[in-house]
């Protein structure tokens, strides 16, 4: 991945007046991707919004990481759910006629 589609952790971090320890417990519990790339630590583009969902969460909610996992968890599995009630709505359309 290019850095050109990365955007570098530190400037995240001020931008957002957050730690970078916080990011990598992010990463550490598997909630984000970053990258390591010329002795900097990068964080991929299609990953930032994500993250700034997940700074929200922990710095204006106070919610703490085991309860973004939770959260993050829960969101993922209604999402899959609802795929799930558009593929079978998707094949119960195909038998019924009006």
């Amino acid at each position: 991945m290019q850095t050109e589609e990365m955007i570098p952790a530190d400037e995240f971090c001020m931008h957002h007046n957050i730690e970078l320890s916080f990011i990598y417990a992010l990463q550490q519990s598997g909630l984000v991707e970053i990258i390591h790339a010329e002795e900097k630590i990068f964080v991929p583009v299609n990953e930032l919004n994500r993250l700034e969902k997940l700074v929200r969460l922990y710095y204006e909610m106070d919610i703490n990481l085991e309860g973004i996992e939770t959260i993050t968890y829960l969101l993922q599995r209604i999402h899959d759910l609802q795929q799930q009630i558009v593929q079978l709505n998707s094949r119960l359309g195909m038998y019924e006629t009006e």
